[in-house]
């Protein structure tokens, strides 16, 4: 009895080849061969919440785990060979795989000269800050790229804004500054075009980096900025031998700091903007003084609400040189001032090549003196009278003496709220129709409003002057209503003339 209990354990317990493969083989594994079987072309990929059947060969577990299945129905060996272990092969010593560099990506694959031609698409749009700062940091081929100090010819340099208080101004300024110290000798070599906005009290110390590591700057603009004194001026016009325009406008100045500057690089000096205050009459001075001889533009009064009151000259003054390649001069304000003929004569009488004249607000210059000026072939005259014609007393005619001896070159002609009759402009637009020369008017821009035009005169003009682009009617008390407007391009302009011949004359 004992006997037949130990056969029967010891059948139980004896491992037998197709107890082993059932027991090894698990649900999963059924799922397995039942949904991809060997030789079908499909295989499984287990996901995190699924399981795909897939075409091609199968990946690499699943060969493995048919590897260990069949390895586990091999039945086991008995008797004395059991125990004898099996010898460990050596397994065979990996051959050495050459080391790959990795791969550098598309970045480091375009030539420098290419992505440089990039940037510089990019800073002529946006300027060369922050997008070149930010370039430099992606990788190696960029920061060498974003380091050409050809990138760096135009920069605007302004703290942030959200440092208004004095003391948050102050540190923004000097962290800015820090930068600029490392920034100028590596990136600034080439630069040529400066401006600064919102500096309060680190201008001196920028200046000084400038006149040390920018010898081809050519224009330097200060908006909105304070303590500029004289030294960093004359230290900036020694240093950049190439500068030949300051703009000045908004910012606080004093006149002897511009003055010496002035008797320094005026000589070279081919651009000027100022604005108003009470010391820009020493600046004027010494512009007369002739300390600028190829002075181009000449820009004033740009600050509006100021009204400028120039020191008459005395009897037997001589006049000087004045400014024989001036093109530009712009005295415009929006309130009245005491800009005469005799001013204006003693600042344009050597001009010849004056192409645009700015007088907005200068009520007291008449037609009769700028006819006397020099100048042959003036293209652009704004004498607009914005809110202030109802309290002057204005010149009734003479705008005729304008268009005679511009009629040829005028592009853009502002005659609004001047005092000239009907009559008298009727006359003064009637010489866009002499067609005696080959060509017609270049007038494309003409503003009359409040003006006293008639519909005849303007309907005339827009034949005559088949290029304009732009004729602003508003407020003609004499024009038929609905067409008291501006109109901006040649469509409308041509519309205008429709309505204009269509319409019935107003009643009287």
């Amino acid at each position: 009895m004992d006997a037949g209990r130990a056969r029967r354990r010891a059948w139980r317990r004896a491992p037998g080849p197709r107890m082993t493969g059932a027991r090894t083989r698990s649900a999963e594994d059924w799922w397995w061969d039942r949904l991809a079987p060997s030789g079908s072309g499909y295989h499984l990929l287990q996901a995190d919440s699924m399981l795909l059947v897939l075409p091609g060969p199968g990946p690499v577990r699943a060969r493995a785990h048919r590897r260990t299945t069949r390895r586990a129905q091999r039945p086991l060996p008995s008797g004395p060979a059991a125990t004898v272990k099996p010898r460990a092969r050596p397994r065979p010593e990996p051959t050495p795989v050459p080391e790959q560099e990795p791969d550098p990506g598309w970045g480091d694959r375009i030539p420098l000269e290419v992505l440089v031609q990039i940037f510089g698409l990019l800073v002529a749009a946006d300027g060369p800050l922050p997008f070149l700062s930010r370039a430099a940091r992606v990788c190696r081929r960029w920061h060498q790229a974003a380091s050409q100090p050809a990138l760096w010819h135009t920069v605007t340099l302004s703290p942030p804004l959200a440092a208004r208080g004095v003391k948050g101004s102050v540190k923004a300024e000097k962290k800015l500054l820090a930068s600029l110290e490392w920034l100028m000798p590596s990136r600034f070599s080439q630069l040529q075009r400066l401006t600064l906005i919102h500096w309060k009290s680190q201008v001196h110390p920028v200046l000084k980096l400038v006149s040390e590591f920018c010898p081809r700057l050519t224009f330097l603009k200060l908006s909105d900025c304070h303590s500029v004194t004289a030294d960093a001026l004359i230290m900036l016009a020694k240093a950049c031998h190439q500068l030949h325009s300051l703009d000045l406008q908004h910012s606080m100045v004093e006149s002897t700091a511009v003055v010496s500057f002035l008797e320094e690089a005026g000589p070279r000096m081919r651009k000027l903007w100022l604005t108003y205050s009470s010391q820009t009459t020493a600046i004027l001075g010494a512009l007369l003084g002739s300390c600028c001889p190829k002075l181009q533009v000449l820009e004033v009064l740009r600050l509006l609400n100021l009204m400028w009151l120039p020191k008459p000259s005395g009897r037997g003054t001589a006049l000087g040189p004045g400014f024989p390649t001036l093109e530009e001069l712009c005295l415009a304000s929006s309130t009245c001032n005491f800009v005469s003929n005799e001013v204006l004569g003693r600042l344009l009488h050597g001009s010849p090549n004056l192409r645009l004249l700015d007088l907005r607000g200068c009520a007291r210059i008449t037609p009769a003196g700028l006819h006397d000026l020099p100048c042959q072939e003036l293209e652009q005259l704004h004498l607009g009278l914005y809110g202030m014609s109802d309290r002057l007393t204005l010149a009734k005619e003479g705008s005729s003496l304008l268009t005679q001896k511009w009629h040829h070159t005028l592009r853009e002609l502002d005659l609004s709220g001047q005092g000239f009759s009907e009559k008298d402009l009727e006359q003064a637009l009637a010489a866009f129709s002499d067609t005696r020369g080959s060509s017609h008017p270049a007038l494309y821009s003409l503003n009359l409003r409040g003006t006293q035009v008639t519909a005849s005169t303007v309907s005339s003009v827009i034949s005559s002057c088949p290029g304009l682009l732009y004729l602003n009617l508003e407020s003609c008390r004499c024009l038929p209503r609905g067409l008291k407007r501006a109109y901006r391009g040649l469509e409308e302009v041509r519309w205008c003339l429709e309505q204009l011949l269509t319409s019935r004359p107003p009643s009287s």
